[in-house]
């Protein structure tokens, strides 16, 4: 278990904008205290054709009872009424009902039920959300570099990475290469996997350090080294990541080099994240509790060279940046923003366009004689 106590830097975000329209933090917020409220542990769920997910329920444990007034309450199963109960007054409407019921109104059903349906003793809850916020996979061809990291208890990453919740209590799953020598022991470029409950406050995991990922492959070792490793003017080598999305059983698979399918996070090891992600980011980031001080780490991020986008490609890059989005098969994102924390330490640049793909830069040396 991995506790991120400074700083991190993470350099491009995607899934941010809808139409235009920033949504403000405290808007998201209460989204996500409501969504919460809604969420509950599920005996059954039911993906409905129109895109709805249904929560079968406890009845028992549905949101009315966490009101302190209906601690004790017992539930009435049936209302003392019986109103299917025929009267004089209806059986005189009879024949008139008869004359009319070609033009009556045709009483509908919700579509969720051509999909299934909620056993005795729970109730359907609907959990909706908003179009243009779900995310059920993300992709991207990383360069490797073995960037320089300064003390032991610090580290550099360049990774694909998925998230739901708030700026400063999120759900992510991560991928892609790390040099992490608390984690690894040594300064060597290493493929990992990364997950947490909380924005890395208290919760945290590479690999199979602790419960949780499930892996499958027997050809990929998680926190192996990767070779050979890109250099500076030198041949460029890279890993190619994709984190998706079970559409059945809504594990959230690693695939690494288009063919491996590594194995998978279970969706009970979160909340938001059960559902889908609501923002996607490619990026390095550098974890230093001296990220932000004087002085400053002296931790690569990258290749250790500011973004550079020309022919040399002495800087990290990602290419063929992917999201799968609600429809199946893989795209570029509509809305690409770039995030950048302390500029002169690290930089990105975005390069759209006259390419054909767009290309994302990114990488620092941390302390220079611009970022004392």
């Amino acid at each position: 278990m991995v506790i991120m106590l400074g700083a991190t830097v993470t350099l491009i975000r995607c899934g941010v904008l809808v139409e235009g329209k920033l949504f403000s933090k405290q808007k998201i917020l209460e989204a996500e205290r409501q969504l919460n409220q809604l969420r509950r542990p599920a005996v059954k769920t039911i993906q409905s054709e129109d895109g709805d997910i249904i929560d079968c329920i406890d009845i028992y444990k549905q949101p009315a009872f966490d009101h302190p007034a209906l601690r004790n309450h017992t539930i009435q199963m049936a209302p003392t009424y019986d109103t299917t109960k025929e009267t004089k007054t209806m059986k005189k409407m009879d024949r008139w009902k008869k004359r009319n019921e070609e033009q009556s109104p045709i009483t509908v059903k919700q579509t969720w039920h051509k999909s299934g349906s909620c056993p005795q003793g729970t109730i359907p809850k609907a959990i909706l959300f908003t179009e243009g916020y779900r995310y059920n996979g993300a992709k991207g061809d990383i360069k490797v570099y073995n960037p320089s990291v300064e003390l032991d208890d610090e580290y550099s990453t360049s990774q694909v990475c998925l998230i739901n919740g708030a700026y400063y209590d999120f759900e992510s799953v991560e991928s892609g290469w790390a040099v992490n020598p608390s984690v690894y022991g040594d300064r060597q470029t290493r493929f990992f996997v990364y997950w947490t409950v909380d924005g890395s406050q208290k919760t945290g995991c590479f690999d199979l350090t602790c419960p949780g990922f499930v892996q499958t492959s027997h050809e990929i070792a998680l926190g192996a080294a990767i070779h050979p490793i890109s250099v500076p003017h030198g041949l460029p080598y890279q890993i190619i990541v994709y984190i998706y999305k079970d559409p059945v059983t809504s594990n959230w698979w690693v695939q690494y080099g288009e063919r491996i399918n590594i194995g998978y996070w279970p969706p009970e090891l979160f909340v938001l994240l059960s559902y889908h992600a609501t923002s996607v980011e490619w990026g390095g980031e550098v974890y230093s509790s001296r990220v932000g001080t004087t002085p400053h780490t002296r931790t690569d991020m990258g290749s250790g060279h500011f973004a550079e986008s020309s022919v040399w490609g002495t800087s990290g890059v990602i290419k063929r940046i992917r999201v799968h989005e609600n429809s199946p098969g893989l795209k570029f994102p509509d809305i690409v923003n770039t995030l950048m924390d302390e500029f002169n330490c690290y930089d990105v640049k975005y390069l759209s366009d006259y390419v054909e793909d767009p290309e994302f830069y990114y990488g620092g040396p941390g302390r220079n004689y611009m970022c004392p």
